[in-house]
């Protein structure tokens, strides 16, 4: 078997798909965005396929991998690894089909029947989260994520933090105990603020708080987690089993967040949960993409012993938002009581529908996240 085309799709509302064609007929798919640099990471992607996998065997994936990897004297970083990412669940995919499989089957078999997901809730207002949170919660959702802030100082007065306490516990007392909390920091936030706020939130008690710190402080995440109970989580903005490795050691976090489109692709999520589990952490893979990456998200979760909640970043069960379904043949995902059901269908389990994919490819996606600014003028953490 030989890889002989590819093609890339630019789509609404911001997601990039690859599709991978071979000489007998198989088709894998894969989606390699970095959110903002769609163009940056489909140009990696064109270098990556016609100056190495174009005419190469599809089937030895963890070869392919190893030369994407360490064919470059420059390497890892969101770019590169996303661009990885996306031709590695494209390859995943076509092994998956070409033995009438399942990936999490190649993966090993399932180590649970069901996959716990939770969405992201926002809005500008509290009454806002507050009604988004029921939705969900009326739908079937046991867990949800919501952002704790917006701009906030190196040091804030105490009625800013009265105010994201506030905000937070609205939504807890809206959704009661029964219901999973989590509640990301988006790295918005300065070490000094961030030992206040964990210190605040425990009687919130929520199921993590996402990056309280930018993952460039990682160093520091210890000594904040030193000021509370509340579970640490990050690795949205990790790339590689090596950014994870200092994580592990120091043993400050509890929930890592690899991201399937961004750290790899399945081979090294797949990795990476691995070492988390014998160091004793959880996984929650981040996922706030569009249905190729959920799919191959969930064959790792369907596989990996250690996994606590699978991210999804649109509606599965509503139109009531962007549904990435619509870009398949067929509806896709099952969802059922706050659960996605795993597909016994080979690969990726999923039927992007080219035709609808290349329409839409016409449309315009130029996304960029905003650019946030303190009173002063300075820019603020987005």
């Amino acid at each position: 078997m030989q890889i002989t085309d590819y093609e890339l799709f630019e789509v609404p509302p911001r997601w990039l798909f690859l599709r991978i064609e071979t000489d007998d007929g198989l088709v894998g798919w894969g989606e390699p965005i970095v959110e903002g640099r769609a163009k940056t990471v489909k140009t990696a992607v064109t270098e990556v396929m016609d100056g190495y996998l174009l005419g190469k065997d599809p089937q030895r994936i963890q070869d392919h991998w190893q030369a994407m990897y360490r064919g470059g004297f420059y390497r890892g970083g969101p770019v590169l690894m996303s661009a990885m990412a996306g031709i590695d669940q494209a390859l995943w995919d076509i092994k998956g089909k070409r033995y009438d499989a399942p990936v999490y089957e190649l993966l090993g078999g399932k180590a649970r029947d069901k996959v716990r997901v939770y969405q992201w809730i926002g809005g500008d207002r509290p009454e806002d989260l507050i009604a988004e949170a029921e939705k969900l919660v009326n739908a079937g959702y046991t867990a949800i994520k919501m952002d704790a802030t917006e701009r906030t100082a190196h040091i804030d007065t105490p009625a800013a933090i009265d105010t994201i306490i506030e905000r937070i516990s609205g939504v807890r007392k809206e959704i009661g105990d029964e219901v999973d909390l989590c509640v990301d920091f988006r790295g918005r936030v300065a070490k000094p603020m961030a030992k206040q706020l964990l210190s605040e939130l425990e009687s919130v008690r929520p199921m993590f708080v996402e990056e309280p710190l930018l993952p460039e402080h990682s160093d520091q995440l210890a000594n904040v987690a030193a000021h509370s109970t509340v579970p640490i989580a990050t690795g949205e903005r990790m790339y590689s089993r090596w950014d994870f490795k200092p994580l592990f050691e120091d043993g400050a976090v509890d929930v890592i967040q690899p991201n399937v489109s961004h750290a790899g692709g399945i081979s090294e999520v797949r990795r990476i949960a691995s070492m988390a589990e014998a160091y004793n952490v959880a996984v929650a893979p981040n996922c706030p993409l569009g249905p190729i990456a959920l799919a191959a998200s969930l064959q790792v979760s369907t596989a990996t012993p250690n996994l606590l909640v699978q991210d999804q970043g649109f509606d599965i069960e509503s139109g009531r938002r962007n549904n990435g379904s619509n870009y398949l043949a067929g509806s896709g995902f099952e969802f059922e009581d706050g659960y996605l059901l795993p597909t016994d269908q080979p690969g990726l389990g999923i039927t992007p529908d080219r035709d609808t994919i290349a329409a839409r490819a016409q449309d315009d996606t130029d996304w960029h996240n905003p650019i946030w600014r303190h009173p002063d003028g300075s820019v603020a953490e987005w």
